[in-house]
């Protein structure tokens, strides 16, 4: 199978999922768990879920195979426009109905491939009827793990005034700061303008790399974290080093993994 048959089979499955009748012909069988996504806040990001999930799962079980992961895609348009209007409810009625069908297509777990979302996190958790996995937890447990006591936040406008990340973070007795306001507006806008429409320019990235390299100087920030499932994209296969940066999609990929694993 080529990998963009891959992707599409597996993104088709999202789809199909919802059907009670496809599920009657096509259960899943054997001892494999099966990881359910709740994908497309943002599609590039969810793609790029994808694939490492795969690869770090055939790194972490050399005797080979493939992970069990169904995809169900979301519109990222119709979410923004419920956090633009302040409608968290709507938010979290549009995903916990977006877990329900990988729920009932046979998921054991399930996770939000992206930060923002898990603005209404505890209440999709609530109404769900598998566990799903925190980006936000995963990377306040590892940020402990490692030894920080200070960390920096990018993320969307929506995620950098919340106080998810930051209650979070402080759990594990870890402080954490945010960019200026000027500098966050200008990060929201590049976020939702440039980054979700798959456009990641040099100069966005410049200026990007200028905010965190204020925020470890001044700040005294040890490590930014990337709150935004599109900024590794943005910033990937940079040679930086005076930047350590604590990439969620990378830290949630690797819990997933474990929970597949185990």
């Amino acid at each position: 199978m080529q990998w963009s048959d891959r992707v599409s089979s597996t993104w088709e499955l999202g789809r199909l999922s919802s059907n009670p009748s496809w599920l009657a012909v096509h259960p899943f069988s054997g001892n494999m768990r099966t990881a359910g996504m709740l994908g497309g806040l943002g599609p590039e990001s969810t793609i790029d879920y994808y694939r490492s999930i795969v690869a770090r799962y055939r790194a972490r079980k050399p005797d080979g195979g493939y992970p069990h992961v169904l995809i169900n895609s979301l519109d990222v348009d119709k979410g923004i426009a419920m956090l633009d209007a302040g409608r968290l409810d709507d938010l979290a009625d549009y995903l916990a109905a977006g877990v329900e069908p990988l729920a009932r297509a046979g998921a054991d777990f399930g996770f939000m491939a992206a930060n923002t979302p898990h603005l209404v996190f505890d209440e999709v958790q609530r109404r769900a009827a598998i566990p799903l996995l925190s980006i936000v937890r995963a990377t306040s447990d590892h940020a402990k793990a490692i030894g920080l006591k200070k960390v920096g936040l990018l993320g969307t406008g929506f995620t950098m005034r919340a106080s998810f990340f930051p209650q979070e973070f402080q759990r594990v007795g870890i402080l954490m700061v945010l960019p200026k306001e000027p500098e966050r507006d200008f990060i929201h806008k590049k976020y939702i303008g440039e980054l979700l429409k798959n456009q990641f320019l040099p100069e966005t990235r410049a200026e990007i790399l200028r905010i965190m390299q204020r925020m470890m100087a001044v700040d005294g920030a040890e490590a930014i974290v990337l709150a935004g499932t599109e900024l590794p994209l943005l910033l990937r296969d940079l040679d930086v080093t005076d930047i350590e940066f604590l990439d969620t999609t990378v830290i949630h990929v690797e819990a997933v993994v474990d929970e597949l694993l185990r």
